[in-house]
């Protein structure tokens, strides 16, 4: 048995290590007006977030002031505002399910066609 389960996990190790494409990194020098630039666009989008109508609707609701809320986003670190900004950026529109259903669905599948008896 422990053989068997150490030879698919290798077979699956090496599937996935041919299946997954090499990226080669690249690094360049930025200028510090580019990252200001960058700090700042990441910043204004996370406020023109908290501004709308229904963020800020739901902000009130959960008894956060919207004044308070921009304070703490002017408090927040530059690594900060950009880690929540790419979050911002990287949600789907519509925030529906279908990507959980059907992660949930190849997870019981997977399941079932491994671990049956």
């Amino acid at each position: 048995m422990n053989s068997a389960l150490t030879r698919t996990f290798c077979r699956v190790l090496i599937v996935l290590m041919a299946w997954m494409p090499i990226h080669m990194a690249q690094a360049g020098i930025i200028s510090t007006d580019q990252a200001i630039m960058s700090a700042q666009s990441d910043r204004a989008a996370v406020l023109n977030l908290i501004q709308r109508s229904d963020v800020a609707g739901q902000l009130q609701s959960l008894g956060v002031d919207l004044a308070a809320a921009k304070d703490r986003v002017g408090a927040m670190t530059d690594d900060e505002v950009r880690s929540l900004a790419g979050q911002l950026q990287s949600l789907p529109a519509g925030a529906d399910g279908t990507g959980l259903v059907v992660l949930i669905l190849v997870g019981v599948l997977v399941w079932y066609f491994f671990f049956r008896r």
